[in-house]
């Protein structure tokens, strides 16, 4: 079985690192590039950057998916129909932000919704937990499964969207995020899950090699939200199956970094007034940064401390409480 793991991972990072370059070159020609702006806190690049990564993550996983994953054909087809949902209309955000106008949030926030409730439809669902002193398993109501798991896949999707700002910084966690989850899955015996989490790992791994600082290319919002709705369908595929309440956690601390962060970003606009879809500096890299440490040494602190979270999620595995 591990030889299809690795063949799993060899497979779609040589697709990304192939396709990244010839798009690359291909978002120059059309002008698919994030253009520095003074007058942004948050751009701190000093010169166009393209953006197309994200359409080489998704292909990569695509095709990978196909040739690895034995999911339902139900939930094959969810899982990678909402994918590409997410993709597009990430991509059309990041069209209208290479024009320098804002897409509204209404549409891309239904587009998203909608992907995650395929997910649901197809059966890949956040049921219940076991009851960890009689270990019956609890399940909850229809309408709060629906709830939750939509709830779910929206909010990492999200999170991980909101981590993108700094060279590296957002690819580093999903691949961090992955490896923990394909841990998790192998050692509940999840094979499925374990190949999605391996093919997420090696897409990330590939694209770092054009995002490290100082970065060529960028995923943008496309590719950033591509990877936090994959991530937050393989933790409900594999780490939220046959959960104690306290195992719950396991995939919140495996995602620590966006969640938590994003989390207190998300009550700082409340209590500020501000829309939650309104990109600032508040993001813990930015704050980071603001203090005179170097952009290199933010991310790796940032990618120590999921490390850390990583390593708490897998120790509660261990626990199997």
């Amino acid at each position: 079985m591990v030889i299809y793991y690795l063949l799993a991972f060899i497979v779609a990072f040589a697709i990304v690192y192939v396709l990244i370059p010839p798009l690359r070159k291909l978002a120059f020609r059309i002008d698919f590039v994030d253009k520095p702006r003074e007058d942004s806190e948050r751009k701190i690049h000093r010169e166009p950057i393209p953006l197309t990564a994200g359409i080489a993550i998704f292909i990569g996983f695509v095709v990978a998916f196909l040739l690895f994953v034995r999911e339902e054909p139900g939930q094959t087809t969810a899982i990678l129909v909402g994918a590409f949902m997410v993709l597009v209309i990430g991509t059309i955000d990041d069209w209208y932000k290479t024009h320098r106008k804002e897409f509204p949030a209404m549409p891309k926030f239904l587009v998203q919704v909608a992907a995650a409730y395929l997910v649901y439809e197809s059966g890949i669902v956040f049921y219940g937990f076991t009851n960890p002193f009689t270990g019956q398993e609890v399940m909850l109501p229809g309408w709060l499964q629906l709830v939750l798991t939509v709830t779910w896949i929206f909010g990492v999707t999200t999170v991980i969207n909101f981590s993108d700002g700094m060279d590296g910084l957002a690819g580093g966690l999903s691949a961090i995020s992955g490896g923990t989850l394909f841990i998790v899955a192998l050692a509940k015996g999840q094979s499925s899950s374990a190949m999605i989490a391996m093919i997420v790992v090696a897409i990330a791994i590939a694209y770092l090699r054009y995002n490290k600082p100082p970065a060529k290319v960028f995923m943008g919002d496309a590719g950033a939200t591509l990877f936090g709705f994959i991530l937050a369908v393989v933790a409900l595929d594999g780490a939220f199956k046959q959960a104690t309440v306290l195992s719950l956690f396991i995939p919140i601390l495996a995602l620590g970094v966006p969640i938590f962060d994003n989390l207190f970003v998300v009550f700082r606009r409340m209590r500020q007034g501000k829309p939650i879809y309104q990109a600032d500096a508040s993001q813990a890299h930015y704050r980071l940064l603001s203090t005179g440490m170097k952009p290199k040494q933010v991310v790796a602190f940032l990618w120590l401390v999921n490390v850390c979270f990583s390593m708490m999620s897998i120790i509660l595995l261990l626990l199997n409480v």
